[in-house]
């Protein structure tokens, strides 16, 4: 462990390290953010009246939409002065939610990402290959100071340029590599296409940190195989920090929440009522030691749930199962819910497909229709017709009979969905357009 006393802590001695953390978070908000202020005063409620976890019920809930309502600073809780990074998504649907950092919120973000680190089995021998992209995403940066923090080598190549990626790979020995599970894949597909003569079980790489957006076990169960290296997932948000808020162990059975930064609950996004541990909901974040940029139960929209299992690494941090999606992201068809990440699993369970998929959905007068265009093999692709016709309906049925909803299956050949360098784009929605 990189800090075992806190990632071993007894149970009852943490809940009172995350009272009192609370109770300074809170009153750190209320005190300095005037939208805080407001939002406690409505809801009667004072950092003074946290007198145990329990009252956490009682605060308001923060929304991306507050956020970008607050667009850039207006959520920061000390002089400008005082920051020294700031962070922001892309804004694609509305203004960007911007965060920011002092100098020890920087150190808390290297120290939870070095945390990571060592939940993989890193160690200042390793050699750290940082694809995430840098700049305003956090995703780059984090694992970069967090790499460093551990006293790793590490590489800041970012993403893209596949070619130089591999060259810096075998030159440098790369021992882990850092990227979304998207660009992992796309990794694997350009040297089975166009490098035959690279052979990855020649390099030093045993493991990979994927993260930044979902991906199934199946998804998983492929990088492993076809990159020759264990598959571990990191979860973040750069609303709460970045990447570093969770991260699996050798265990490969859920992600440890560092809770004596981050304190957790889970939600039922439809009522805001907090739901018992085990229970599966939205999970919800209160920074416990963030100055810059404090958030109080900020909804993710994250879908998970929270558990505890004596995991066998001895950490006694409370458990987040691994993310299946957002509950904005979920996609409702004729009045059943689906998660893309579900789709994706049935994909990989049937042979002759690739890991690579795009969700079309589409309304015709009142209802909607939802197309699956999925790639193929070379090998299936080449085959008669009545082969493709045999899969097409072969993945159909089984997404009727697990998902409960008829989709049109397309196949199409290999390479021809867009790949990606970061987040992979896997629903298009063609009713927003109409």
């Amino acid at each position: 462990m990189f800090n075992k006393d806190m990632e071993a802590m007894p149970l009852g001695k943490r809940k009172e390290l995350q009272l009192e953390r609370l109770r300074w978070s809170l009153r750190h908000a209320y005190e300095n953010v005037p939208y805080y202020r407001k939002q406690f005063d409505s809801a009667g409620f004072h950092p003074d009246l946290l007198r145990s976890l329990a009252d956490m019920q009682r605060v308001p809930f923060l929304t991306k939409q507050a956020m970008r309502d607050n667009y850039p600073f207006g959520l920061f809780a000390v002089p400008q002065k005082k920051v020294v990074r700031v962070h922001s998504s892309s804004g694609t649907t509305g203004n960007a939610t911007v965060v920011g950092y002092t100098k020890n919120d920087i150190e808390v973000f290297s120290e939870v990402v070095a945390r990571c680190l060592v939940c993989y089995g890193a160690s200042d021998e390793d050699v750290i290959q940082v694809a995430y992209g840098y700049g305003l995403f956090t995703g780059g940066l984090g694992l970069h100071y967090g790499a460093e923090k551990l006293g790793a080598l590490t590489i800041p190549i970012s993403g893209g340029n596949t070619d130089r990626q591999l060259m810096v790979m075998k030159d440098f020995g790369t021992t882990m590599l850092a990227c979304t599970p998207s660009y992992a894949l796309n990794i694997a597909d350009y040297i089975e296409k166009k490098r035959p003569d690279f052979d990855i079980r020649q390099t030093k790489l045993k493991a990979g940190i994927f993260g930044a957006e979902p991906w199934s076990d199946a998804l998983r169960k492929e990088i492993e195989q076809r990159l020759h290296i264990d598959a571990y997932d990191i979860y973040g948000l750069s609303e709460v920090i970045g990447p570093g808020v969770s991260a699996e162990c050798s265990a490969k059975n859920g992600l440890h929440v560092f809770e004596d930064h981050f304190y957790v609950e889970i939600i039922d996004p439809d009522t805001g009522e907090v739901l018992p541990e085990g229970e599966r909901g939205e999970i919800v974040y209160t920074s416990l030691t963030k100055e810059a940029f404090p958030v109080v139960r900020y909804r993710s929209r994250d879908i998970t749930r929270l558990y505890h299992d004596n995991c066998s690494c001895g950490r006694t941090l409370v458990k987040m199962e691994k993310v299946t999606g957002r509950s904005d992201d979920m996609l409702i068809i004729r009045g059943v819910n689906v998660f893309p990440s579900q789709i994706e699993t049935i994909l990989m369970e049937v042979e002759g497909t690739e890991p690579h998929y795009q969700i079309v959905l589409d309304r015709q007068g009142a209802l909607d229709d939802i197309e699956v265009l999925v790639e193929v093999n070379e090998k299936i692709f080449s085959d008669e017709i009545k082969m493709l016709s045999q899969l097409s309906k072969k993945i159909g049925d089984r997404i009727r009979s697990v998902l409960g909803i008829s989709a049109k299956i397309t196949l199409v050949e290999p390479m021809t969905i867009a790949r990606s360098e970061g987040k992979a784009k896997r629903v298009i929605d063609k009713r927003q357009m109409k």
